[in-house]
């Protein structure tokens, strides 16, 4: 596929992935997305690549739907009455992908935040600002951030910022807990790489199984199911090649190669 609205490069072992519509704050798209999906099933089929970053290009990390494109297209699609095309399980495509880390680097809206909810990592610039309006538009929260909100925030702070659609900075999504942390500005890509480079040092099929198991086991209640399903995987991980490269490099002092 050819890129129009993200440009993708790596680093290392190390995936850049960049939102690049920066003359309307890389506001989203279906075109976008597509190619999104793309260039993150490309990353996940390369052996080399061990983690991605999502950044935006320009002032703005991802200002939220592009109205044109979506909100308008979609009530043009009902009146004529076209059938929509099949949507991307996002959620389902980003849980099951190769590690992916968000750096924020500024206005995060909608689902230019919501699509980014159910990543590994958030790292958010300290001037940045995030907000899920969907009340504002007539609309509800989607891609199951009604779902990882929650989790991230906790329920009294998710409901507070769902029901007013207000903003908040990036100190105040660090410390509310949508975000793992918060970043000087122009410190953001290099602790981005230096997250994604810890990541990727770790073996694939065992970051797949450990994301996997927080995301069947986060919000799970039954605790027996829970230590079943890490034990099926761990009989699954002392068997494997990885972890006894793990074993002979500690005992050897050296550093386990992966990858």
């Amino acid at each position: 596929m050819t890129y129009e609205q993200i440009t993708y490069m790596t680093e290392g072992n190390v995936g850049i992935l960049t939102l690049n519509r920066p003359e309307k704050l890389n506001a989203w798209t279906y075109r976008m997305r597509e190619e999104m999906h793309d260039a993150i099933t490309s990353v996940n089929n390369d052996p080399s690549i061990g983690a991605v970053i999502v950044t935006g290009a320009g002032r703005g990390f991802c200002s939220g739907a592009d109205m044109k494109d979506t909100f308008r297209a979609r009530m043009e699609q009902a009146e004529s009455g076209a059938k929509p095309s099949a949507p991307i399980q996002w959620v389902k495509f980003v849980r099951e992908s190769k590690p992916l880390i968000a750096a924020v680097n500024g206005v995060a809206v909608g689902v230019g935040l919501s699509q980014i909810l159910s990543f590994d990592v958030i790292l958010i610039a300290r001037s940045a600002r995030v907000a899920v309006p969907f009340v504002k538009v007539g609309v509800v929260p989607e891609l199951a951030s009604s779902h990882f909100l929650v989790q991230r925030m906790g329920f009294g702070a998710a409901s507070e910022l769902a029901l007013t659609g207000r903003f908040m900075d990036g100190e105040e999504a660090a410390s509310s807990g949508l975000a793992n942390r918060v970043v000087d500005d122009a410190d953001l890509m290099a602790t981005a790489m230096e997250v994604a480079n810890a990541i990727a040092a770790n073996p694939d099929r065992h970051l797949a199984w450990t994301k996997e198991l927080l995301t069947q086991n986060g919000s799970e209640t039954d605790l027996e199911l829970v230590q079943s399903r890490e034990q099926a995987r761990l009989q699954e991980a002392y068997e494997s090649a990885e972890h006894k490269e793990a074993v002979d490099a500690f005992l050897n002092k050296r550093k386990p190669v992966f990858r």
